[in-house]
């Protein structure tokens, strides 16, 4: 695996450790469709009125020099995104639940406490 790869499992697994901390489900990691993939895909009961279906894209940098980790979440990768969760839901009968894209942005800074900023509702679809 290269360092790449390693740094963006270690992002998600944090992401999900965050997300669960905070009361969410995690109900699938790195759900692919054709080409797409979501990295999870969690529940959130605190969500109003019976709680939404959450589709999380995680960024995860070791630093700022290329950009804070939100801003490769580019307008193909929304579309992919998009395209990915309308194949969970319709896979699983869902298609009426309600949904949102949260973004996970993870910095992972050498003897830091990594530094986690979750953005609900990053974009609609």
């Amino acid at each position: 695996m290269s360092n790449h790869t390693d740094l963006g499992a270690r992002g998600e697994a944090l992401a999900a450790s965050y997300l669960e901390d905070k009361g969410y489900h995690v109900i699938e990691r790195n759900y692919r469709f054709e080409r797409a993939e979501v990295d999870l895909i969690c529940y959130d009961p605190t969500a109003e009125p019976t709680g939404d279906l959450v589709f999380v894209e995680v960024k995860t940098r070791s630093g700022l020099g290329y950009g804070a980790p939100e801003e490769a979440v580019t307008e193909s990768k929304k579309e992919q995104l998009v395209k990915v969760s309308e194949a969970y839901l319709h896979q699983h009968r869902m298609e009426r639940s309600s949904a949102r894209f949260d973004v996970v942005a993870i910095v992972l800074r050498q003897g830091n406490a990594p530094n986690i900023d979750h953005i609900q509702h990053a974009f609609w679809a």
